[in-house]
């Protein structure tokens, strides 16, 4: 998997590509911890729409990133959400803790 950021007037867009799983874990990390400390940024949105795999290991690290941003008063969301991915995400119940779209 590969993310990248984009900064845009408060909001921080993290686009991941490729599979979100378990290997991933240091490279998810490593994307998002900057922003926790960030003051110039709100909010953070997590852009699936490259995404076409995500296991248990993904879940724990999303739930990760919702406490590290939610402990720094920010907001994030989930986007892009499709297919195999969205399954998962509605099995897990995610749309109780994140905004998805």
């Amino acid at each position: 998997m590969q993310a990248s950021i984009v900064n845009e007037a408060g909001k921080a867009i993290i686009k991941l590509v490729g599979r979100f799983d378990f290997n991933t874990h240091r490279e998810f990390r490593g994307s998002y911890e900057p922003l926790v400390t960030d003051a110039a940024v709100r909010s953070v949105v997590v852009d699936f729409s490259g995404v076409d795999y995500l296991d248990s290991s993904a879940l724990g690290m999303l739930l990760m990133l919702r406490d590290k941003l939610g402990g720094a008063n920010k907001e994030v969301a989930l986007t892009g959400v499709r297919g195999n991915v969205k399954q998962v995400l509605d099995i897990a119940n995610f749309g109780k803790l994140f905004q998805i779209s």
